[in-house]
């Protein structure tokens, strides 16, 4: 007797999104699957999940050795950290987030941002990720202007929250980008953001969604689930929840103490050199499963070990 394989068939499929436009000499898409993570044979996964690599524009403050060491003096100019990340790590996409315009921080100004923007516009050909800085009342008067100094290249805008969507929402519309939806690991206020952009006349095809998320040992389980029913939610038919999801992994993972302790403290956890890559590719490897089309990742030998697993999941590496 034969051995039928069982599976399930959805109603629902995930929307597609092209990221990058204009002077990019590439474009991301996700998005389009009819089935749960790599399960091709149940549905279609046209397009694999793609990582994409953190810049700042300062240098990150109290870096780990072990973070520091593959990218030496590039993290004192955002244009070089984005070409190495690009060049010799192969990441497929830069998101380029505006730390130093915190007030709390530098308090850098729009213009310097700007500035920031445009050089690593001209570094770098792929798609990127403009991300403010968290203070509502300075990315209310930073986006806009970073978004025109980027018009036209369909760059990714963070983040739309249910406090804070109106500005971002307006800058897709007038410079041609897409916007993320952001959520505090909550199914309910995702849709709502959601609704909340496409009330303003954002296409369902221009979001992706960012259920804000931990590393691993620190509510990545809880994180785990809440991506999985949003995807169920999508292959069940539910419009509002169909978007890619995107994934923060490298800076949750760095800013644990198991990723970050030295050999000399905590002598029993290894090497940290190997421990904190390790910490961030497992965090990534769950979210993976967990549904994430994009993944926002740091330490290159972790971004290495991820697309390696993406390769052989979707067949490509076999």
């Amino acid at each position: 007797m034969a051995l039928e394989m069982p599976t399930e068939r959805w109603s629902g499929k995930l929307n597609t999104v092209t990221i990058g436009a204009g002077t990019r000499t590439s474009v991301v898409t996700v998005g389009g699957e009819t089935t749960l993570p790599f399960l091709k044979f149940e549905g279609e996964t046209p397009n694999p999940p793609v990582v994409a690599m953190e810049v700042l524009d300062v240098p990150l403050a109290d870096i780990p050795p072990a973070l520091a060491e593959p990218f030496g003096d590039v993290v004192n100019d955002p244009a070089a950290w984005a070409r190495k990340c690009v060049d010799e790590f192969g990441a497929e996409m830069i998101c380029l987030r505006f730390a130093g315009a915190n007030p709390e921080g530098a308090d850098k100004s729009p213009d310097e941002c700007k500035a920031v923007l445009q050089s690593v516009l001209q570094a770098v050909g792929v798609p990127l990720i403009i991300w403010g800085c968290g203070n509502f009342e300075k990315d209310n008067n930073l986006i806009p202007v970073l978004s025109q100094a980027a018009a036209g290249e369909r760059c990714l805008l963070g983040s739309a929250v249910q406090d804070n969507y109106k500005t971002i929402a307006a800058c897709s519309l007038a410079d041609g980008h897409l916007v993320i939806g952001e959520a505090p690991l909550d199914i309910q206020i995702q849709k709502q953001v959601n609704i909340l952009l496409t009330d303003m006349g954002v296409s369902t095809e221009n979001i992706v969604m960012y259920q804000t998320t931990g590393g691993l040992g620190y509510g990545v389980e809880y994180a785990y689930s809440i991506m999985e029913r949003t995807r169920l939610a999508a292959l069940s038919g539910d419009k509002m929840m169909s978007m890619p999801m995107l994934a923060v992994v490298g800076s949750e993972c760095w800013k644990t103490k198991e990723a970050r302790l030295s050999e000399d403290v905590a002598p029993e956890w290894g090497d940290a050199a190997v421990r904190g890559p390790i910490w961030e590719a497992t965090t990534a490897n769950l979210f993976l499963h967990g549904g994430a089309d994009i993944l926002v990742m740091w330490h290159p030998q972790a971004v290495a070990q991820v697309k390696r697993t993406i390769s052989e999941l979707t067949g490509e590496g076999l």
